[in-house]
């Protein structure tokens, strides 16, 4: 894996303590403040950009599902809301509400952000520069470890409850 130089993280804006960790970003919270990934210490981390208008939205289901699941003990399921693809609502409380209305989300939730090209969240520019992935499509999921490293990644055809995801996670929290 490389390592990424000091000149190319100021470039991308990150804040991610080292090229290995994914804990030192923060996302803006539809719900008002930050989620800052460093809170998440020692927990895994599933992330995965969504969408209100897609194909793959009732995967919210599966999402939901992970989180009531694995969430006591300790897994953290975070909905990154994107227009990249122009499929979301037109506005945070627009999204709130859909994802409450039809999928009773309970799990952390983001503003709309950027997941790809110039305007992407520097997390997802770290993403990309460091472990060479960005989503294509709605409905990726990057499964973060407890130590901020990137375990895994999954394409929008990967559902959030299968074994390939829940093996992984299952193990990340036998730790």
């Amino acid at each position: 894996m490389r390592r990424m130089t000091a000149a190319l993280a100021l470039t991308l804006g990150l804040a991610a303590p080292s090229a290995e960790a994914a804990q030192g970003f923060r996302f803006d919270s539809i719900d008002g403040g930050e989620i800052a990934l460093d809170g998440f210490r020692g927990q895994p981390v599933l992330v995965v950009n969504t969408a209100s208008q897609c194909g793959f939205t009732p995967q919210y289901d599966g999402l939901q599902t992970l989180h009531d699941r694995y969430g006591a003990e300790g897994l953290v399921v975070l909905a990154v809301p994107s227009d990249d693809f122009k499929q979301e609502l037109s506005s945070e409380a627009a999204v709130k509400e859909f994802c409450d209305v039809n999928f009773g989300l309970t799990l952390p939730m983001t503003e709309i952000t950027h997941v790809k090209g110039a305007d992407a969240h520097p997390f997802y520019k770290w993403l990309k520069a460091e472990h060479g992935f960005a989503p294509r499509w709605n409905f990726n999921k990057v499964l973060i470890g407890p130590e901020g490293e990137v375990v895994d990644t999954y394409g929008s055809l990967t559902k959030p409850t299968s074994r390939k995801v829940t093996r992984k996670i299952e193990a990340l929290l036998a730790r």
